[in-house]
Parts: structure tokens; sequence; C-alpha cells
């Protein structure tokens, strides 16, 4: 579309528009989007354009309220209604519509998923660069169970702090960041909690859901942590102490980095 025609749209090239679909003014779509038929894209009123990132793909019948962002190759399902921000890659549905998964690793083949059974003692490598599943030592006794790892050992680095994520509600996406230094191990301690880690070119999902099993995020890996079961508590160890200025926050500067351009 030629900005110059209609100066109301921010409009890439390669955008599908099917039958009945109705974009409101404002709307900034980047290039290579589908928006699906009679899918309604809202972005008039007080909370700012809607932006639609490059890649994504919008369902027959969804409703984007205005000021949402759908980041990078992200998915709407059909008929979905989104009310908030939409992470890159992520898959969302239902009304109001929420995170039910990610998608296909950059390689084409779909994102596997590890599950406890399906993990051996010890370290076993994922398809993430560096990102390794653990299983830790389990001593079962009648008086209470026991986990325990030993740091640069089944843990590799020392750390230098940890902290817990609790009480997240069901819906809600943690993480969602990258980090130039910092190292990172991540343990449920009680319930289940997904952890999708990514390189850039591939990644993978982790269902971690005994407090024996761990998840080492190196540097420059993409972490995201979500579906929390309600009584989820995820204990995390860092290598580095806090740092704001060591946290990549937006996926475009992460693939960018990744790419070293």
């Amino acid at each position: 579309m030629d900005e110059h025609q209609n100066p109301r749209f921010d409009v890439a090239d390669g955008i599908t528009l099917m039958p009945g679909a109705y974009v409101e003014p404002g709307a900034v779509i980047e290039e290579n989007v589908y928006i699906g038929p009679n899918a309604v894209i809202l972005s008039a009123g007080t909370e700012g354009s809607t932006i639609i990132r490059k890649g994504a793909e919008i369902g027959a019948n969804a409703t984007l309220l205005p000021g949402v962002t759908v980041g990078i190759r992200a998915r709407i399902a059909p008929g979905s209604v989104v009310m908030h921000s939409v992470p890159p890659l992520a898959i969302v549905e239902g009304n109001p519509a929420i995170i039910t998964g990610y998608v296909e690793s950059w390689s084409g083949r779909p994102a596997a998923t590890f599950r406890p059974e399906h993990v051996k003692m010890g370290v076993q490598a994922s398809h993430v660069r560096g990102v390794t599943v653990h299983t830790l030592r389990f001593v079962p006794d009648l008086r209470g169970s026991l986990s325990v790892g030993e740091f640069e050992h089944e843990i590799p680095f020392r750390p230098s702090r940890f902290f817990l994520v609790f009480d997240v509600p069901t819906a809600e996406t943690r993480g969602e960041h990258a980090h130039l230094r910092c190292k990172q191990f991540l343990v449920a301690v009680k319930g289940s909690v997904n952890i999708v880690a990514d390189d850039g070119r591939t990644r993978e999902e982790f269902v971690l859901n005994r407090p024996n099993m761990g998840v080492y995020l190196p540097s420059m890996i993409w972490g995201i942590q979500y579906r929390y079961s309600t009584d989820a508590m995820l204990l995390v160890f860092a290598s580095e102490h806090y740092d704001p200025d060591d946290y990549i926050r937006d996926y475009s500067d992460f693939l960018r980095l990744v790419d070293g351009s």
C-alpha cells in the first residue's frame, strides 16, 4: 500500500489481507503479515497504535483491541480476542486470548518437548545451543525425600544469586529476555512450569515438574517461562549479580546480536 495514497496507515509490503478483514486507521503492520477473513484490527483511542510485527498470522474472525503489539511470527488463533500484547513466536487463543504454545523452530522442525519420563539420569543435551537438561540425585525416604546438586559439578557454574518465582497466574508469561553474560539454572521445586529456550535459530520446550530436574540456560539464550501451575515455585540460580544492562528485552535486538549484525 502506498502511504501517500492513505497516510493514516503504516503498512509494509507483502501483506495478505483476506476478504472481510477490517484494519482501523493508525495500525502499524510490518512485512509478511497474514490477516485472515473477517479479522478485526482496532487501533483507535488513547491506548496507542496496534502494532503487528513481521511474519505474524492473525486467524479468521480474531479481534485485536487497540494498543496491543503482536510479536514477530506470533500466531493468533481464529476467533481469539487479543486484549494484551503477544510475545514473539507465541501462539494465543481464546477470549480473552492466552498463550497456548510457541511456533516451530527456525529450522522448520516442530519444537520438541522434554518430559520427565524422557530424561535419563545425569545431563542430556538439547537441540538448542548450549542448553542442557539435568536430572539430579534423588533420595527417597519415609522421613522426607531429598534432591541434591553440586555447583560446578552437576550445575555448571558457581551462583552469585538466586531468586524464586511463585504465585504466577496460570495465564501469565515470565522471562521473555536473554542475557549477555549471565547463565541460569532453573528448577521447579514445586508444581510445574514450561520453559522455552531459543538460540535465535532453534527452540525447544521443557516441562519442569519435579524438584530433581533442572534446565541450564547459558548466556545469549532467549528464555520464556509459562504454563505455571497454581502451586508452582520456580527456583533460579544465576551466575552474575543483578545488572539491568545485562538484559536483552527486545527479541529483534536479540536476533541482530545472534546474527552479528
